[in-house]
């Protein structure tokens, strides 16, 4: 079984993210969407909704899981029995900034890292500028699915 885990904060879900995600669904058996938790940072959502923005979007694609870790992305991948971590690529910036953290995680894992580069139309989304556009009270819509705008 192929399985992969997507991490991040989801802080919050963005077109962005399922725009990876939902081309990355033909690629694997299982693709674990996985929240990291820091104490140390600050979210503007919290975590149950960052769970339901994912669950709630995804609740009819049973290749898709919902999880929650802390500590190392490869630990946890390790602990789920996923062999790829899924990255979503915006630009160059992204690209040399995962491709040192792919390669380290490798080294120390032998656990592939996936790149999809983001699809025309949706490099400039990120769930910092969505979450200064939502601070500012612009329009943010355009950026985030249905479940995250009803919010």
């Amino acid at each position: 079984m192929k399985k992969a885990v997507f991490p991040g904060s989801f802080d919050p879900l963005t077109l962005g993210h399922t725009d990876i995600i939902d081309r990355a669904l033909p690629l694997f058996d299982e693709i674990i969407l996985a929240i990291g938790t820091n104490s140390s940072k600050k979210y503007m959502f919290t975590l149950e909704d960052r769970l339901h923005f994912l669950k709630e979007t995804y609740k009819n694609e049973p290749k898709v899981k919902v999880e929650t870790y802390k500590g190392l992305t490869v630990d946890f991948c390790k602990s789920q029995d996923a062999g790829f971590i899924l990255r979503g690529l915006r630009n160059g910036q992204d690209l040399e900034f995962e491709k040192a953290i792919g390669q380290t995680n490798y080294k120390m894992s032998g656990i592939e890292s996936v790149f999809l580069i983001s699809s025309s139309g949706k490099a400039h989304i990120s769930s910092t500028v969505v979450r200064d556009v939502m601070h500012h009270g612009g329009n943010y819509e355009f950026m985030v699915p249905d479940v995250v705008r009803k919010k």
